[in-house]
């Protein structure tokens, strides 16, 4: 018997919202819809812990909370939930971003419905889902982004404590927790943060993380 997957829709868009409903309750899995929001404002107002869904599907652009910024809300108040984005916009930059901010999937609104029910399976089961269209914007995005180097560096050319904090850093772990990982203090963690930063030549984690994919130390 399949498990009921609770769902949240954000979109300013009604007429969409609807028909996102009549196509979910199509789909051959058990779904739940429990609760629709025009913007971020709103999804604050109707989530908490006794009405969590498992999936949010949201879109980017929305009045006076956006998708940018109800993302990072959610991942600071309720890190659990997990974020579909459902949007026109297709822009290479805002897909980065929106993955960058801890989304776990990314569609047009023009999908099929097949794939729509494929992309709430694999978030549920897997943990993400992401089609060759976002992972070609991605890689597009890393490989700019780390164009500026003259070369990358190979991983066994870091310490064995660095390559180390590096698989840690480059997970959904606190800097603490990562210190608890490697059985070490924060202040002695900070310090390889600090150290390999500089061999990269990064500036925060989301470089480190995007130079890590590139270099191919770790997998999207």
């Amino acid at each position: 018997m399949d498990v009921t997957i609770k769902l949240a829709l954000v979109d300013d868009h009604k007429l969409f919202r609807k028909g996102l409903v009549s196509l979910i309750n199509k789909l051959n899995h058990d779904y739940s819809i429990m609760f629709e929001a025009n913007n971020g404002v709103e999804l604050q107002q109707k989530i908490n812990n006794s009405c969590l869904p498992d999936i949010i599907i949201m879109d980017v652009n929305m009045p006076e909370m956006n998708g940018f910024e109800s993302v990072s809300w959610l991942h600071q108040n309720f890190p659990e939930v997990k974020v579909l984005v459902v949007s026109m916009v297709g822009k290479e930059e805002t897909i980065l971003r929106m993955i960058k901010l801890g989304v776990k999937g990314y569609l047009s609104k023009d999908v099929e419905p097949k794939e729509l029910g494929e992309a709430l399976q694999s978030i549920f089961n897997k943990g993400s889902y992401y089609t060759d269209f976002v992972t070609g914007k991605v890689i597009h995005s890393i490989q700019n982004e780390v164009s500026k180097h003259e070369s990358i560096i190979e991983f066994h050319e870091l310490k064995e404590r660095e390559q180390e904090f590096i698989r840690y850093a480059c997970t959904e772990m606190t800097y603490n927790e990562i210190a608890d990982k490697m059985c070490l203090s924060p202040k002695t963690v900070d310090g390889y943060r600090k150290k390999v930063f500089e061999k990269l030549n990064v500036k925060n984690r989301v470089g480190l993380v995007l130079y890590a994919i590139k270099a191919g130390w770790v997998k999207l």
